[in-house]
């Protein structure tokens, strides 16, 4: 059995985050502010729609002089730093989708691999190490084999694609734009799909840039909450400034990292920013950002000196549990649920209060590390090798592993914790083997879930999962009983005094007068007295 279980990843503490990005509504928008507003987001969505055309037709062959080539068609209609901030999303968009790409090649190439293994086994033959078995039917077996030369075809045409560098990117979302076709099934009239599509395909993000006065030349928000738009060259018409900006009449109030989003604008420093328009509520947001100076990691070995707790990531809930430096489990297990069906926003508020409640326990103990399992599903959430188990391939897929880590960390550095990440191999497993009984009680029984977050904490403590066995019988103390057995909270120790409150039943001598009495004045040999 030893011999088929795979090595351990080295654990590792997770780098802290580089960005930051922050939002505020815009309360007080007037009729001519929503007015210059859409027709900047219309005007800009356009050049950034023919941009990106231009880009995605480039492919493999686009180098410096054809991205300068584009940057000077768009300032010709609009302005230098409008231009700078298109062309370098479109390029960021092609990448994107390129990476996309290459993963939709791995993951056909994976099935394509589980279904030729599949089919060349027996029917009804069962599986080894791990791995699935045959079919259990001729006509299982049959709709397989149509199945791996559908997906034969299409990973040669999507390698054909990844070798010309042709790519295919849907400006405002390829799921909304299916939504088109099937109104009554998301919900939507034709006016309220129209508003959100023509809202997603608008472009207002503008770069920011250090030295500049608030550290954006092109968006400009001042402590106040004053926000001004460099206007593009044809709408500078709509101008209510001086050198063609808008003023506008809200005002933005940062409060989440409002005062370091106000000292970063105040030296002057590149801040970015991006309008954004609810239609749904028929609300303008704006969103501030910028780049942190990366921060060097705690060390594990700091880390490892003080409590962790262990987390085990599920579909609905984080199990945690608070370990000593020794791996020793203390306290209460704790969970944190949270709901990921509905929207994706509801989803996102589910895992931000979980985590907050998570970091919010783990200050009240002062933990500063936080065990997480490094998951990743990459290889699992194919149909093809769980075949039937249709359930399981439903809850691996919808559990967060990427968001909920990168949530995790980015909100951990601001708490001043650190995550520790280890390898996920046979921690559900062995947690629930050596940990899940001994934890438990008759009123409280512990869960699998709870009994892998200890063995996820053990794990990143640099201790072994499996608990302290029991030592051979001649080998135990007294030659009965086990050496590991604690005594009762009450019991005399064989070192202690043993005050007599009765005194003897002679009572020739009185209470606390003898030898082994908690006084023990009659050995004093200096004389003692009443």
């Amino acid at each position: 059995m030893a011999a088929r279980l795979r090595s351990i990843a080295e654990t590792y503490v997770a780098n802290g985050p580089t960005g930051v990005s922050i939002r505020t509504r815009l309360k007080g928008m007037t009729l001519s502010d929503e007015r210059v507003l859409r027709e900047v987001g219309a005007h800009l969505g356009r050049l950034a729609s023919s941009d990106l055309a231009a880009r995605v037709r480039d492919g493999l062959d686009h180098d410096k002089h054809s991205w300068a080539d584009r940057k000077r068609a768009v300032t010709a209609v609009s302005s230098a730093r409008w231009a700078g901030s298109i062309t370098k999303f479109s390029n960021d968009q092609w990448s994107l989708a390129r990476r996309n790409q290459l993963a939709q090649l791995r993951n056909l190439a994976a099935g394509i691999e589980m279904l030729s293994y599949r089919l060349s086994l027996g029917l009804g033959e069962k599986g080894v190490a791990g791995k699935p078995g045959g079919y259990q039917s001729a006509q299982e077996w049959f709709a397989k084999s149509r199945r791996l030369a559908a997906l034969r075809a299409r990973c040669a045409q999507l390698q054909a694609n990844w070798d010309s560098g042709r790519i295919a990117v849907v400006r405002g979302g390829r799921k909304l734009l299916h939504h088109r076709h099937h109104l009554g099934r998301a919900g939507l009239s034709e006016e309220q799909w129209r508003a959100r599509w023509e809202a997603e395909r608008w472009f207002f993000a503008a770069d920011g840039e250090s030295g500049k006065k608030f550290g954006n030349e092109t968006v400009r928000v001042t402590p106040d909450g004053e926000v001004s738009i460099r206007l593009p060259a044809p709408l500078e018409h709509l101008a209510n400034a001086r050198n063609g900006r808008y003023v506008l009449t809200a005002i933005a109030r940062f409060q989440h990292r409002g005062a370091e989003w106000a000292e970063r604008i105040a030296g002057d420093r590149a801040v970015a920013y991006r309008f954004h328009y609810d239609a749904t509520r028929d609300r303008w947001y704006v969103g501030a950002s910028w780049q942190r100076s990366p921060t060097r990691p705690v060390s594990l070995a700091v880390l490892r000196s003080g409590p962790v707790i262990g987390v085990d990531t599920n579909v609905d809930h984080l199990a945690a549990w608070k370990l000593d430096p020794h791996g020793n489990p203390t306290g209460r297990p704790k969970t944190f649920g949270y709901d990921l069906s509905g929207t994706a926003d509801h989803r996102d508020a589910q895992l931000r209060h979980a985590l907050s409640q998570l970091l919010r326990w783990a200050r009240s103990e002062g933990v500063r590390a936080i065990a997480v399992e490094d998951l990743d599903f990459g290889d699992s959430t194919t149909r093809e090798k769980h075949g039937r188990r249709k359930r399981f391939r439903q809850l691996i897929s919808g559990m967060p592993t990427g968001k909920l880590r990168s949530r995790l960390v980015s909100m951990a550095a601001e708490t001043g914790a650190s995550v520790i990440v280890v390898d996920p191999a046979y921690t559900s497993r062995w947690g629930n083997e050596h940990w899940r009984v001994p934890l438990s009680r008759k009123k409280h029984e512990i869960t699998r879930h709870h009994a892998a977050s200890v063995a996820i904490g053990r794990r990143a403590l640099g201790h072994g999962i499996r608990r302290r066995g029991t030592p051979p019988r001649h080998d135990q103390s007294d030659r009965a009983g086990h050496r590991t057995i604690q005594a009762r909270p009450r019991a005399r120790g064989c070192e202690g005094t043993r005050p007599d409150a009765t005194g003897t039943r002679t009572r020739s001598v009185l209470s606390g007068r003898r030898a082994n009495a908690g006084t023990q004045f009659v050995q004093h040999r200096s004389g003692w007295t009443q």
